[in-house]
């Protein structure tokens, strides 16, 4: 099986608040390296499962201000997305499809690399390993599922592209931005095969009237995703521009 390549500097975390940049970039480079080979086809599958003996907390969660605050922010939400899809991939709904399958797995993978990787970028700062609601969500039925991946993918693009501009790091940003990149090609592909509408990857929904990708708040993105995330999450110390 494949697994980044951390190194003992690197799992142990990033002082991100002090300009460790040389620290931080030699991470980075490693672990998008790292990453790469999954996203680009998930051809190995990583060690995936919940550790043994440690059940999340559902304390208040606060995310903490400046970058770190914003790596929390994603992280929160990448924690949402994998823990989803690993729900899809142990419970699939009634009548999945082969190439369905497929996609689900490389979902999950993909999330699951998004969330060890801003997990170790953050270290000693990272939130804890949060606890999740999905009752609303009926696992056995083909459109729940794909109503509520179209709606965390769809999510979670306008998520990264809200706050992008809060980052004052030039790196974090650009790391971000490879981030939303495979989100948005998640999006595309949940709605490719869930909606009738061919051209509903770039709907009015999603889209907005300039021709660009619809751009969320922090706390937009929280209250949207507060119902199926049980802790509180404070994040009133996230910078707002």
């Amino acid at each position: 099986m494949l697994k980044p390549n951390l190194s003992e500097e690197m799992t142990s975390g990033l002082d991100l608040q002090r300009g460790n940049r040389r620290n931080f970039l030699k991470f980075s480079g490693v672990a998008i390296a790292s990453t790469g080979i999954l996203l680009s086809g998930c051809q190995e599958v990583l060690d995936i499962l919940p550790k043994p003996g440690k059940k999340p907390s559902k304390q208040a969660v606060p995310l903490g201000k400046g970058d770190i605050g914003i790596l929390n922010y994603a992280y929160t939400l990448e924690q949402l997305e994998a823990a989803f899809y690993l729900m899809v991939v142990a419970n699939p709904y009634s009548g999945m499809s082969q190439t369905e399958k497929v996609l689900m797995e490389d979902l999950k993978n993909h999330e699951v690399v998004h969330r060890d990787f801003l997990k170790a970028a953050l270290g000693k700062d990272a939130i804890i390993d949060l606890s999740f609601d999905f009752s609303s969500v009926d696992f056995s039925s083909r459109a729940s599922v794909l109503a509520t991946a179209k709606t965390f993918e769809d999510l979670g693009v306008a998520a990264y592209n809200g706050s992008g501009q809060l980052f004052v790091s030039a790196d974090l940003l650009l790391i971000a931005g490879k981030i939303v990149s495979v989100e948005a090609r998640h999006a595309a592909a949940i709605r490719s095969i869930f909606d009738s509408d061919p051209t509903s990857f770039a709907g009015s929904d999603v889209i907005d009237s300039n021709g660009l990708d619809r751009a969320f708040t922090p706390d937009m993105v929280l209250e949207a995703a507060a119902p199926f995330i049980k802790n509180k999450i404070i994040a009133n110390q996230l910078p707002t521009s």
